[in-house]
């Protein structure tokens, strides 16, 4: 009991300063709503790299990918962090500057379908709302993940029931992001950063050394088929129930699968969805000077490559050293928590479960904050009231915060819900309904308005038919959708905007400024 209440006594004075953040970002936050969504375009280049990749990562990074290296071995989860890792790199070289550049020069944009609807100089705001409603249904899930996440994690650390932890985890998240808005969730994000990367190096090393080394880690994951093979897979030999077999305290695996390029290419398409993540589009929206977004690329993609290859790393640890104590895909998420409370010293140990709290906060705050803003900013004030004050909008939008939160519980309330699948779900959704809209946006000159209603729906749907219906037919079919949903995205931008009239000729102008705004 004086272990657990030593990890709880150092989880709790992290929930503390991160609240504190919070209270100190309050009255900057309250100036406008251009101050609560956004910041006031005010971040710098280390808070904008850092709180963009933790607010992306989730607690995925310390529970899901560990624990798929575990399960399986690396290919699966090694193709996916190298997809990640280009996807990030890219996103940043090649979106990042314009996108600052140009949702400055479309009316100031402060949200992701202001700035869409206001490149396309909408009247009639459809653009806006169909990108509005796909982030309220979306985020609100993608939120509701991150509260089963807070709630497992408390009630296995300290036995309490799941239900009431996973309520006072979102109540948490609830306060500091209504108290502090966007300048607070990316201060707390880029703290919770620090965090991550610190419980992923401490947890690596010491199973490391505990294991008996490098050499040893590797040599009991080589005596497993497929385990540390890029172009196979291991296969753990499991009951009907899913649960793996072991003999004489050995987990049993059948001969290493075959790890095809279908399966590559489905791993590596993750990196597309980066294009159309809000998390951290918002961000290249929000630093203060578009020079200053080279060093923040650099910076984001140092922390990514790390983070990635230490989680992947850490499931091969968990292997060698607790070989049979989670004996299902689902139970080998836990192996982080498993190495961290039985390898270090409890107020590290707390310390390091801060790590996981970080990672689901700093993805929780954003996707609430984005979601209600997407209401209050974008249907309330850009549809129903439009001559509705500032103050108006940031009321309504704590309101939606508020509501979005409720919806989110109910929808955590099942603590047996997947999170991976959920998170894996809705990555493919914003991928595929924003990510070719922002990249045609900002570097076709012919893409039309109908064009881009065109592609947000036409991606956006085909997530959900190809995850539904067509990956069941199996073969080349059971691919991750993005892939095919963001190639159907495109081709309906193009063929819509080809079929259709050209933007006018103010739209093209301001296109033709924006471009050559970067040669300067």
């Amino acid at each position: 009991m004086g272990d657990t209440f030593q990890i709880m006594i150092t989880m709790i004075a992290y929930m503390l300063a991160v609240i504190v953040i919070g209270l100190a970002f309050a009255r900057r936050a309250n100036r406008s709503s251009e101050a609560y969504f956004l910041g006031g375009r005010s971040l710098g280049p280390w808070v904008a790299a850092m709180s963009a990749e933790a607010s992306d990562m989730s607690g995925w990074l310390l529970m899901g990918l560990p624990g798929v290296a575990y399960w399986c071995g690396i290919a699966d989860a090694s193709w996916t962090a190298i997809g990640l890792a280009l996807g990030t790199y890219i996103n940043w070289l090649i979106t990042s500057k314009r996108l600052r550049r140009y949702s400055e020069k479309a009316g100031n944009a402060i949200t992701l379908p202001e700035f869409f609807s206001n490149r396309y100089h909408e009247k009639r705001k459809v653009i806006m709302t169909i990108a509005a409603l796909f982030i309220l249904i979306f985020f609100t899930v993608y939120a509701a993940s991150c509260l089963v996440t807070c709630g497992k994690l408390f009630s296995t650390l300290f036995g309490f029931d799941y239900v009431p932890m996973m309520i006072v985890g979102a109540v948490f998240v609830l306060i500091y992001t209504i108290i502090g808005g966007f300048l607070a969730e990316s201060a707390s994000d880029f703290m919770q950063a620090i965090v991550m990367i610190i419980a992923l190096v401490v947890v690596v090393v010491t199973g490391t050394a505990a294991a008996g080394g490098l050499d040893a880690v590797l040599e009991n994951a080589r005596s497993i088929p497929g385990f540390l093979d890029f172009f196979g897979i291991a296969t753990p030999v499991t009951d009907a129930a899913g649960v793996q077999q072991a003999v004489n305290g050995v987990p049993q695996f059948g001969e290493a699968g075959v790890y095809g390029l279908l399966s590559i290419v489905s791993m590596l398409a993750w990196g597309l969805g980066y294009f159309g993540m809000p998390q951290v589009l918002l961000r290249f929206m929000a630093i203060r000077t578009e020079k200053e977004l080279t060093t923040s690329r650099r910076i984001a993609t140092v922390w990514v490559l790390i983070s990635l290859v230490v989680a992947v790393f850490i499931g091969v640890v968990g292997r060698t050293l607790f070989p049979t104590a989670l004996t299902t895909a689902s139970d080998s998420e836990n192996v982080f928590i498993l190495l961290s409370t039985n390898l270090l010293p409890p107020l590290l140990a707390g310390l390091v479960m801060a790590g996981i709290l970080a990672a689901t906060i700093s993805s929780s705050d954003s996707y609430l904050l984005i979601a209600a803003s997407a209401f209050a900013k974008n249907i309330y004030q850009g549809l129903m009231h439009r001559k509705a004050t500032d103050k108006q909008v940031l009321n309504i939008s704590r309101l939606a915060l508020l509501a979005i939160s409720v919806v989110a519980i109910i929808i955590a309330l099942d603590e047996n819900s997947v999170i991976f699948t959920i998170v894996s779900f809705a990555w493919a959704g914003f991928g595929a309904t924003f990510g070719p809209l922002m990249l045609f946006s900002l570097f076709w000159k012919r893409t039309n308005r109908a064009g881009a209603i065109a592609g947000m729906i036409g991606g956006g749907c085909m997530v959900f038919i190809w995850n539904l219906f067509i990956s069941k037919l199996g073969g080349i079919w059971d691919i991750y959708e993005l892939l095919p949903a963001f190639l159907f995205s495109c081709l309906c931008i193009v063929v819509v905007s080809l079929l259709t009239a050209p933007p006018s000729k103010e739209i093209e102008k301001e296109f033709e400024e924006v471009r050559a705004g970067g040669s300067k």
